[in-house]
């Protein structure tokens, strides 16, 4: 579960980039954050991940304060994440195989095990074939898919992707978008931040909406409530 609690946070120099945000994502979840450029949708997905931290307010991360943690334990927080950046942050030098092995490396992962979890993170995002080619001559929705692959490598419990369409077209936005569908259905809980819905089944999730830092619209799934209204009661005898 991630919570926050009447959150604020603003940087030195600025005004509050988010004031008093408060809501609640369950485990399994897939919930969309949207807003205008400068809504405060980076900055919120950065403090879930810890990666800053609330200027006031709680943001609870399991049964986790974000602002209690020790600096020590805040790479063994994050190992719950999977984190897709707006600009990839691929490594160029390395080709595809050794961009995806990086998390595992880090957390001591190594050899054959290592080895089996990378190739079949490529096979999930369709580039098993590609595990020698350097990132540079991937097309635009290959290096989003490799970003993808190395967020998942770790079987992150949260997959968090900041405005990961933006700089696709239809096609290959909409790949994308089944991808995390696919995650959320093995029980990932996934976020989106997007400056728009592209994806049709979103009208079925939860979306978190921005506007100058305050959120203004949480739309829980809507699957429940058509739920409700299609039982029809039983008739007596």
């Amino acid at each position: 579960m991630i919570r926050f609690d009447q959150v604020s946070k603003r940087y030195p120099g600025s005004d509050e980039i988010l004031r008093k945000v408060s809501f609640i994502i369950a485990p399994g979840e897939r919930v969309f954050v949207t807003g205008h450029s400068g809504a405060g949708k980076s900055t919120l997905l950065k403090l879930m991940a810890a990666i800053e931290r609330p200027t006031s307010g709680t943001v609870l991360i399991g049964n986790q304060n974000t602002s209690q943690l020790r600096p020590a334990a805040v790479p063994f927080l994050r190992r719950k994440f999977g984190l897709i950046f707006q600009d990839h942050k691929l490594l160029y030098d390395r080709n595809c195989f050794d961009n995806v092995a990086l998390p595992l490396y880090i957390n001591g992962v190594v050899g054959a095990n290592a080895a089996k979890r990378i190739r079949a993170a490529l096979d999930k995002v369709g580039l098993l074939n590609k595990e020698k080619a350097m990132p540079i001559t991937l097309s635009g929705g290959e290096q989003q898919r490799l970003a993808i692959a190395r967020a998942v490598v770790n079987r992150p419990a949260i997959l968090i992707a900041d405005e990961p369409t933006g700089n696709l077209d239809e096609n290959y936005a909409a790949e994308i978008m089944a991808l995390f569908q696919a995650f959320q259905q093995v029980g990932v809980t996934v976020i989106i931040a997007t400056h728009s819905v592209l994806d049709a089944a979103a009208s079925r999730c939860k979306r978190l909406k921005l506007d100058h830092g305050q959120l203004i619209c949480e739309m829980p799934e809507s699957d429940q409530t058509k739920a409700d209204t299609d039982i029809t009661p039983e008739l007596p005898a």
